[in-house]
């Protein structure tokens, strides 16, 4: 199991057969290296609307025949432009080719570039590769990160940026509730406004917490 760092909050995860994206934010993306030729998804997860996380959804599902899988507001709209949408929402789950998705709550907003409503706004559990990895998205700190830290954590991304989503203190109180094996800060440097020191991160989480935190730059790769 293979994990690639997009930049901002995407990654690539490949298992040898299988190949998955979430919110892949690259063309717009001026701290990134990876290219869209490089990335050949059979399904892209977003966890909400914004265009730092829908970012290069409709290149990349045209291109590859990707099923975007996400909120039912989200599989609508891109079905409406003629993508392949599974929508679901907060609590379901389900199996694909690929491996098992949950939607998780996630405290922030969502909508397209152009207004439209993109639903609520999730956070992503995926089984894969005989791992459960937790993709936070956008949030705020919340006490039922607890329950979801219950599921048993082999990785949990979770963003560090402040401004509009937790910053490192909140993210590690999160990280306290979550109680992943590995944790990966994001949502961090793109922008001038959520500029944040990760190795700082990384100190105070291995220092309070049992988790390893792992700072990866966009394009660095991580065997799981």
């Amino acid at each position: 199991m293979r994990l690639r760092y997009l930049g901002h909050s995407g990654i690539q995860l490949r298992d040898g057969e299988h190949e998955v994206v979430v919110d892949p934010f690259i063309t717009n993306n001026g701290k990134t290296p990876v290219g869209l030729e490089e990335l050949e998804p059979e399904a892209i997860v977003l966890s909400h609307a914004h265009g730092d996380h829908y970012g290069d959804t409709a290149a990349l599902a045209e291109r590859s025949g990707a099923t975007v899988v996400s909120s039912a507001e989200i599989a609508g709209y891109v079905g409406q432009r003629g993508m392949k949408g599974h929508g679901m929402n907060i609590g379901g789950h389900h199996a694909f080719a690929f491996g098992r998705v949950g939607f998780t709550p996630a405290w922030h907003s969502s909508s397209f570039p152009d207004g439209t409503y993109g639903g609520m706004p999730m956070g992503i559990l995926l089984d894969m590769g005989g791992l459960r990895i937790y993709h936070a998205g956008d949030t705020a700190l919340f006490s039922d990160m607890r329950l979801i830290g219950r599921k048993g954590l082999d990785l949990a991304l979770v963003p560090i940026g402040d401004n509009f989503t937790m910053g490192p203190d909140d993210a590690l109180e999160a990280v306290k509730l979550l109680a992943p094996k590995r944790v990966i800060p994001v949502h961090y440097n793109t922008f001038p406004v959520i500029e944040q020191d990760a190795n700082a991160f990384k100190a105070r989480v291995e220092q309070e917490t049992d988790a390893e935190c792992l700072v990866l730059q966009p394009g660095d790769g991580l065997e799981l």
